[in-house]
């Protein structure tokens, strides 16, 4: 809810999180996996069953084991149509493994947000990660440029003008926890994470 920007203090939270639909989406072949249940489906517990996941050779987010089906949620407009993608992520920093959301467009491309809503970060610190004028940089930026490039970056001094859509100023004091952030959204919007199902998405394959 709140990555979405849904929540507001005194809402009836179940009846708000109604509005999401959750999908269960196979990461390899980027499709809906229906045969799953989005509402149960536990993707962080599949994440250590040798049946649902496998090992990451190529590891920079530090998760060890990724697993094969992740569950999102989409959110629709009053008008049905497509208004949002929730995305979870996660990744190692300094101290722990954080667990989040991003929130995309509808076009899966542009970023409305970013929400951690688990880790064990320094306080004042990497834990500045949940600071709301962190959290401001992120929206309207883009994952890729206009030739499909992946490029969002989080990163210390100033861009490049071609990177300025796609740069976010990392957390003062706080380099491993700024790299681990940079690491796992990288991971989780690139090829091995959910790329297939965001160009599926924008070709209105799905």
């Amino acid at each position: 809810l709140q990555v979405a920007g849904l929540y507001e203090e005194g809402i009836n939270v179940a009846e708000a999180f109604s509005a999401f639909e959750p999908r269960v989406v196979d990461l390899d072949t980027g499709t809906f996996a229906d045969e799953l249940d989005g509402a149960t489906f536990d993707d962080r517990v599949a994440a250590g069953d040798p049946s649902l996941s496998r090992a990451l050779s190529d590891d920079p987010a530090g998760i060890g084991r990724r697993t094969n089906y992740a569950v999102i949620y989409l959110l629709n407009d009053d008008a049905g149509n497509l208004d949002k993608v929730i995305l979870p992520l996660h990744g190692y920093g300094l101290w722990s493994t954080m667990y989040g959301f991003i929130a995309l467009e509808e076009d899966g491309n542009s970023i409305y947000g970013l929400q951690f809503y688990e880790h064990g970060e320094t306080p004042g610190l990497g834990a500045e990660i949940d600071n709301p004028r962190w959290k401001a940089m992120w929206p309207g930026k883009a994952l890729r440029n206009d030739a499909g490039e992946l490029k969002i970056t989080v990163a210390k001094g100033m861009p490049s003008a071609d990177m300025q859509n796609h740069h976010i100023d990392a957390l003062a004091g706080a380099t491993l926890t700024s790299v681990g952030v940079d690491n796992l959204v990288k991971f989780w919007m690139g090829e091995e994470g959910f790329a297939p199902f965001l160009e599926n998405l924008k070709a209105g394959a799905l």
